[in-house]
């Protein structure tokens, strides 16, 4: 780090947000709540699937992939959210925050790309069921699922390296609950033109590119439930699309608010509360959604469950 005004910056101070630390109390409460809710509601996700053979399918295996995510990318901020609700140290060295920047960009990256696969999988469904087998084969699946998490990778090395290699000289408050390179920029003394460039591309391809492709997807499969005659095939074709539908508007949904939203006091503000959405609320919300709009998870949970409680029931009475 160099030197400005004698001051050398080790570290950045979270700020959060002024009116929902008012309520810290109540907010420590909830985050924790949400939290555990969606650990254990991501864990139940991918215990169910590994129970159920019947869920040994493409889209329950793309599906345990997005479990995974969720619980890694909401244990990266969470833990530090409560830590400042409880009003402890708010500080954070340059070093912890870079390994928050990764890890975030990494699983963030992951998810965006893994939701493109999971889109492709409901079209080749749909729009292709005889090459079904073939195109979604095992081996395929392993390769997609791998690209999506190597792609997340290497999208967060480079961007957390050209981070890593801004000086910043001060103030070292970050307007925000984590860190994140857009606040990281505001802050730094010297050139940021090249970061902002990767930065603007990774955007691109990262959430425009996939977005784009889950549209153009979902555009076909559509056109194709529509031209089934049955109106209990059309019922069941959406019923398996609608779930991941409602998790895609969700997550891009609240990406694009707060990157895109003009630089302003109020949205600035506003994107505090959102940033808060997908990464807190929105892994909570994704087993939920899976499981209350998918037939086959809420059967898998009264087979496996039923089965638990049979086994119990037979061992107490032994």
């Amino acid at each position: 780090m160099e030197e400005r005004n004698g001051t050398i910056i080790l570290d950045f101070i979270l700020l959060g947000d002024q009116y929902l630390l008012k309520h810290s109390t109540l907010l420590f409460a909830l985050l924790l709540i949400i939290y555990n809710l969606s650990l254990m509601g991501n864990s139940l996700i991918l215990f169910i699937i590994k129970m159920d053979s019947r869920l040994h399918t493409p889209m329950y295996f793309f599906l345990s992939n997005l479990s995974l995510l969720e619980i890694l990318y909401i244990s990266t901020t969470v833990p530090i959210i409560l830590a400042i609700s409880l009003g402890h140290d708010k500080t954070i060295s340059v070093q912890g925050c870079l390994v928050q920047i990764f890890f975030m960009h990494f699983l963030g990256c992951s998810e965006s790309f893994l939701l493109a696969a999971m889109a492709y999988d409901r079209f080749v469904a749909i729009c292709m069921p005889l090459h079904y087998g073939m195109l979604m084969k095992k081996s395929i699946c392993f390769q997609l699922a791998a690209s999506c998490w190597v792609s997340g990778f290497l999208e967060a090395f480079v961007l957390t390296v050209l981070t890593s290699k801004l000086t910043f000289c001060g103030p070292n408050k970050v307007a925000n609950f984590f860190c994140d390179i857009p606040p990281l920029l505001k802050l730094a003394c010297t050139d940021t033109h090249t970061t902002e460039t990767m930065l603007n591309l990774a955007v691109i391809m990262v959430v425009f590119l996939p977005f784009s492709f889950i549209v153009m997807s979902y555009v076909l499969v559509i056109t194709n439930i529509l031209k089934i005659r049955s109106a209990k095939g059309r019922q069941k074709a959406f019923s398996t699309c609608a779930a991941h539908l409602t998790v895609v508007s969700l997550f891009y949904g609240t990406i694009i608010i707060t990157y895109f939203s003009p630089a302003s006091g109020s949205a600035s503000n506003k994107n505090k509360l959102v940033s808060l959405v997908y990464t807190v609320l929105t892994p909570m919300l994704n087993p939920l959604i899976y499981s209350l709009r998918n037939n086959e998870v809420k059967e898998a949970l009264k087979k496996v469950f039923g089965q638990k409680c049979v086994t119990l029931g037979t061992r107490t009475i032994a």
